[in-house]
């Protein structure tokens, strides 16, 4: 099974690297979006970031535009919206696809390892999050009416 830590990713400059720096942690990976009815979850992400962050948690977020654009800024855009909105600390990458021929390879596997309900891979709306566990295997996979709040127990059985 492959790790997560180890598919390629973009960063918010378009650098290609890995989740390599995130080894050994649990993560939530989460595609955001600015302009969402639920871009209002960056509070709460941030608060499970700051909270468990000593720990060896965090959050990761990666912009997405597919769900009626709303994402629609370019990198600048989107970390001065996340900084001055909602004081966001933790990393935000480039800019990707969740669904269809052009999605992200780790959002390819991510959906491989833990599909939706009724085993649906697709990807619904912003803010579905995929809960990672320090081995790198996706565990459990969340709606995006999934308050932050909601996933501490989760959050914190991975922990230990």
């Amino acid at each position: 099974m492959t790790d997560v830590t180890t598919i390629p990713v973009r960063t918010a400059d378009g650098r290609q690297t890995t989740l390599a720096p995130y080894a050994g942690k649990v993560l939530l990976i989460v595609n955001t979006a600015s302009k969402c009815g639920f871009t209002p979850q960056y509070e709460g992400l941030e608060a499970l970031h700051k909270k468990y962050a000593d720990r060896g948690f965090t959050v990761l977020a990666f912009p997405c535009n597919q769900f009626g654009g709303q994402e629609p800024g370019d990198a600048a855009e989107i970390a001065s919206f996340c900084k001055l909105g909602y004081d966001v600390d933790f990393p935000i990458f480039a800019k990707v696809e969740v669904n269809g021929g052009s999605a992200a390879p780790l959002y390819r596997h991510l959906k491989d390892q833990v599909p939706g309900l009724l085993g649906s891979k697709a990807i619904k709306w912003n803010f579905t999050k995929f809960l990672v566990d320090r081995g790198g295997k996706p565990v459990k996979r969340y709606a995006p009416q999934v308050k932050p709040a909601d996933l501490e127990h989760d959050i914190e059985a991975l922990l230990g």
